[in-house]
């Protein structure tokens, strides 16, 4: 399941393990083509593997500032809190797996 976080709980949502961040909006028609490949991911690896997680930039501008999001969707791979990765625009599952292989 894709739980969605906010700039008050980012930090602990994101700091353990590996974490897919997807800063998206409700307006940008390229985030509503990539939420259903998160949660069809979601659905495939165990969450000990990867949490996947989304913000809303708009209802949270604080973190997206902080990590410099300018396009969305922005992906972000986190592990133990540190990025590892970071991808714009719209990607298949099959690339997110490898994506997430490579981490």
């Amino acid at each position: 399941m894709v739980q969605s976080v906010t700039d008050a709980n980012f930090v602990e949502e994101t700091q353990e393990g590996l974490v897919l961040i997807d800063f998206w909006a409700t307006w940008c028609g390229p985030c509503r083509m990539q939420a259903p490949i998160l949660e069809q991911l979601a659905g495939e690896v165990d969450e000990s593997e990867l949490k996947i997680v989304k913000m809303d930039v708009d209802e949270n501008p604080a973190t997206a500032r902080e990590f410099g999001i300018m396009s969305i969707p922005t992906l972000m791979f986190k592990k133990d809190g540190e990025v590892v990765k970071q991808v714009a625009g719209v990607h298949t599952k099959e690339q997110l797996k490898e994506m997430m292989a490579s981490l």
